[in-house]
């Protein structure tokens, strides 16, 4: 018996779609990067704020992906995994109440775990760059200089909790979403530029 195969699909063509939809839409990116990049200005000006919202949005999304998890679980209960999938969802709607019910402890939380982050990513970065010295040539100092930066964030947030959790997650997010809506202007005028 054969089995059909499947042809991969023309990379060129689906390429050319995306540029043309692009292109089409170049207004809605651009709208969307000024949007973006304007509340993560927001964010970096009064952090404390944006830091609040971001517990009660993450708050919000465990609770919600919890009770949809809980249904769906009950739904395929003859599955197997039953008992871990239960697990998963009570403890997203557990992490969710908590986050909502004292979103300025749930700040300090997620700002630990921020810097527990970055206090990981700076090891392996570095640990990464030292291992592979040879085959990254002279990109390897690189990594190395992300990975000590990565570190002294972990450090400057560790060190100055409680106090960091008022200004870290709002600030990290601010810079995020600068840095989303910047490049989606810059495609979006790219794409203007090109039709």
């Amino acid at each position: 018996m054969t089995l059909p195969q499947d042809t991969p699909p023309d990379i060129a063509k689906l390429q050319s779609q995306m540029n043309a939809a692009v292109k089409e839409h170049w207004k809605a990116f651009l709208f969307e990067g000024i949007v973006l990049a304007l509340l993560g200005l927001a964010a970096m000006i009064v952090p404390p704020l944006a830091s609040l919202a971001t517990a009660i949005f993450l708050g919000w999304m465990f609770l919600i992906s919890g009770v949809v998890g809980l249904f769906a679980t009950y739904w395929a209960r003859q599955m197997p995994g039953f008992w871990w999938s239960l697990f998963s969802a009570a403890l997203a709607v557990l992490a969710g109440g908590m986050l909502l019910a004292n979103p300025v402890q749930g700040i300090v939380t997620l700002t630990i775990v921020v810097g527990a982050y970055f206090l990981a990513e700076g090891v392996v970065t570095i640990m990464y760059a030292l291992e592979h010295r040879r085959e990254l040539s002279e990109r390897w100092g690189w990594l190395v200089m992300s990975g000590i930066m990565d570190l002294v964030i972990a450090f400057i947030i560790v060190a100055g909790l409680p106090e960091t959790s008022q200004w870290a997650i709002g600030l990290l997010v601010g810079i995020n979403l600068v840095l989303g809506g910047a490049s989606l202007v810059g495609m979006a005028l790219a794409a203007r530029k090109a039709s």
